[in-house]
């Protein structure tokens, strides 16, 4: 620090009362300039700390003082950057720092732990990392707001929180470990956001102690266990939010008692059993009090009844869509007069949808798609005057969609798709003037589209997929011009798609495949600058394939597969940038493949297969990076493949079956760590199957057939695919799965026969001598038994001379 600063800082002194020292003023200055000389300030706000001052440092911008000395430091979103000093933990008689929304980093001094009279604290929305030390609360026994939520700060909790802290909030760090429990009767805690971190463990029975607590949020963190019913003893307890969680068992029946609970909010968890009537419906005097009931995508069985026949509270949403609730339509629920959005979607609920819907005078959202409700829309549906939403899409509602449904003036969006309706649409529906989407997909309708919906201006989205109409698309589809998203497959239409679908110029996406549309496509489809889908397969369309396309600049998806284009692949298609999926195949498309695709960086899936494709693989597909598809199959391409292929690190499938591809198998394949299938059947591929393709880990589906590779089938690949028709039709490839010899192993097996007949014939040889000299043997003792038999007549003599026994007989 320059001496000329401490000097000015001293001068102060002479202004100063009594009661205050020297060296407190100048160690506040001090701390002040080394706050500022760490940081970066790119606004100026700043400038004017200079211990020159007249009442330095309680003139400076953000810096408040009581009796003389600093008690507050207020510099917010003022784009700070840099890390905080520690000598802020001179500010001794320090009440609020107040540094968030900014870009402070590194960690939280452990100096300001000496700031023994700190109360609120507000460091949230900034970039500090590091943890927090169990001592950092030690000596800050008056600290009652802390918030340094939106941070990057790790570690634990600590356990021991000051007694006198009312707020806590450090939402959205990367804290883990337990949630704390050392809580009791003594702790003012009002306020608990623990929210988006890793926390783990349960939530712990000592939360009923706090009786002061009005918010608890511990959203998506790692929490698992029950819901302790301690919980109901907070009788404060205003809002509870712990979504995106593990937390099992039921909800406590108990927490319905509370008297200021307004909010439960409990979505995406493993909870289970019946949801208890008591959490809304008015038991007591002083309970239902609850407005939100959130318990969305759990494994909730009910909704069970304990009010009797009457279910009166102030509920304005019920949430329990995505559970597994069966049996009926839960009725007593018609009830709840103030019911504002009650979701049901996503369950096992059959039987027919109550007449007395109708007494939801209030409702606004009715959401029950994904059920086995039957029969058909009651008409005090109609009572429901300021209905916004009505969603009974994907049940079994049967019979004509009754013309009734026109009168609800207030409906925005009308889904009725998945069903059996039957019948025409009714006319009645272009009285919706608030309409925005209509959904009539997925039934049975029939007979034309009435020309009343022409009325509906504010229609954004249309979708009249999978029906049975039997004319042409609209010729007056323009008038629809807020229409962002146009859905007609597999409808029947035939004819020509019209001109005036030039008209939807807010159009995102179009969908007419599946029909029986023919002719080419009119050229004021290309002038449509939103479109970014447009699906027209499995049509008669023809003509040249659209280079109209390449002016779309935000196109991601286009499929033109299965109708009868010609010509080349415009090169233009290179300029759409933005492409995630392009597939022309099966229909009689000639030429090269242009190599300008590999300009379209976001591919992720390219089918041209049954075409008349002609020329090599462009070696530049190489810099497709997204690409998880590439279907060439069943065209006339030459060349080979390209090794540089496996730089196409995301592909999923590659088909190159049916072409008159030539040379090997690259060795680079095996460098797809995604490749789940393969097939390059049906070409003029030579040379030996690359043994590593057995490492290819995450491959399922392999075809190499009717090729002509040679030699043996690497072992680890035979025995991941045994499959003999994988490798069938390459005459020169042996081993197994083929059971065809190799024809080394033929060599190698006549060597051994000559060498089995050499040992055998030397065997034999050597047992019939054996045979023969056991014959002499047995003859010799023949002769010596006849020998004894003559003893009296003369006896013999043994007479060795010369090496050798001779014979002598006895004299008589």
């Amino acid at each position: 620090m320059p001496t000329a600063t401490i000097l000015l800082a001293m001068a102060l002194c002479a202004t100063l009362t009594s009661t205050l020292t020297c060296a407190a003023v100048v160690s506040e200055i001090l701390a002040l300039l080394s706050f500022k000389q760490n940081l970066f300030d790119p606004r100026g706000a700043m400038d004017g700390w200079n211990a020159s001052t007249p009442a330095a440092p309680c003139d400076w911008r953000g810096v408040l003082c009581s009796a003389g000395r600093v008690s507050e430091l207020h510099l917010p979103r003022l784009q700070l950057g840099g890390r905080l000093s520690e000598q802020l933990g001179d500010l001794r008689q320090l009440r609020t720092l107040s540094l968030h929304s900014n870009n402070l980093n590194g960690s939280i001094p452990q100096a300001l732990s000496r700031c023994t009279l700190l109360r609120t604290v507000y460091l949230q929305y900034n970039s500090f990392t590091g943890e927090i030390s169990p001592s950092f609360f030690y000596n800050l026994t008056n600290l009652q707001v802390l918030n340094l939520g939106h941070n990057l700060i790790s570690g634990e909790i600590p356990d021991e929180l000051p007694a006198r802290l009312q707020v806590l909030d450090l939402s959205s760090n990367s804290f883990s470990g337990k949630f704390p429990v050392n809580f009791s009767a003594s702790h003012q805690l009002q306020f608990i956001n623990l929210s988006f971190n890793h926390l783990s463990g349960s939530i712990p029975a000592t939360i009923g102690t706090l009786q002061q607590l009005e918010y608890l949020f511990l959203d998506d963190n790692e929490l698992y266990g029950t819901i302790p019913s301690a919980i109901s003893n907070c009788s404060s307890l205003i809002h509870v939010s712990a979504g995106d969680n593990m937390l099992s068992g039921v909800v406590p029946a108990t927490m319905g008692s509370l008297k200021s609970l307004q909010v439960i909010s409990l979505p995406r968890n493993q909870l289970s059993g019946v949801v208890s009537s008591s959490l809304f419906c008015k038991m007591t005097e002083r309970n239902a009090t609850v407005r939100i009931l959130d318990l969305s995508s759990n494994a909730l069985t009910g909704i069970e009844n304990h009010a009797g026949t009457t279910c009166a509270g102030v509920l304005e949403v019920l949430n329990v869509q995505g559970n597994r609730i069966s049996r009926v339509f839960p009725d007593f629920i018609m009830n709840l007069s103030t019911l504002k959005v009650l979701d049901i979607s996503g369950n096992l609920i059959s039987g027919f949808l109550p007449d007395r819907i109708g007494n939801l005078v209030a409702l606004e959202e009715f959401r029950a798609r994904n059920n086995s409700l039957s029969g058909g829309i009651p008409d005090n549906v109609t009572k429901c005057v300021v209905l916004r939403v009505l969603d009974i899409g994907k049940n079994r509602f049967s019979g004509l969609i009754p013309e009734f449904i026109g009168e609800m003036k207030r409906l925005a969006m009308l889904y009725l798709g998945g069903n059996l309706f039957t019948g025409r649409i009714p006319e009645s529906l272009g009285n919706l003037y608030l309409l925005e989407l209509l959904d009539l997909s997925d039934n049975m309708l029939n007979g034309t589209v009435p020309l009343e919906l022409m009325r509906l201006s504010n229609l954004s989205t249309l979708n009249l997929s999978n029906n049975r109409f039997s004319d042409e698309v609209l010729v007056n589809i323009g008038k629809f011009k807020g229409l962002e998203v146009l859905n007609m497959s597999g409808c029947g239409f035939s004819g020509a798609i019209p001109s005036s679908v030039g008209n939807l110029l807010r159009l995102k996406t179009l969908d007419l495949s599946k029909q029986n549309l023919s002719e080419e496509l009119p050229v004021e489809l290309f002038g449509l600058p939103s479109l970014q889908v447009v699906a027209l397969q499995e049509n008669s369309l023809s003509g040249n394939v659209p280079e109209g396309f390449s002016s779309l600049s935000n196109l991601q998806y286009l499929n033109l597969s299965s109708n009868a284009f010609s010509g080349q692949i415009p090169a233009t298609y290179g300029f759409l940038r933005s492409l995630s999926v392009l597939s022309l195949s099966h229909n009689h498309i000639s030429g090269s493949i242009p190599v300008e695709l590999s300009n379209c960086s976001g591919l992720e899936g390219l089918e041209l297969r049954e075409n008349d494709l002609t020329g090599e693989i462009p070696a530049g597909f190489s810099h497709l990076s997204h690409l998880q598809r590439l279907d060439l199959g069943q065209n006339s391409l030459t060349g080979e493949i390209p090794e540089s292929i496996s730089n196409c690190s995301s592909l999923v499938v590659l088909l190159l079956d049916s072409n008159h591809i030539s040379g090997h198998i690259p060795d680079t394949l095996s460098k797809l760590p995604m490749l789940m299938e393969l097939d390059v059947s049906l070409n003029n591929l030579t040379g030996a199957i690359p043994a590593n393709l057995s490492l290819i880990s995450t491959l399922q589906h392999l075809n190499l057939s009717a090729n002509n590779l040679e030699g043996r089938v690497p072992e680890a690949l035979a025995s991941r695919f045994s499959d003999p028709s994988i490798y069938t039709m390459n005459k020169n490839l042996c081993g197994q799965p083929l059971k065809k010899n190799c024809p080394s192993e033929k060599r190698q097996k006549r060597k051994r026969l000559i060498l089995y007949i050499v040992v055998a014939g030397r065997v034999f040889t050597a047992v019939i001598v054996l045979l023969w000299l056991r014959i002499q043997s047995a003859k010799v003792a023949q002769e010596t038994e006849r020998g004894d038999t003559r003893r009296e007549e003369a006896k013999p003599q043994f007479q060795f001379a010369r090496g050798t026994w001779k014979w002598r007989k006895w004299s008589t």
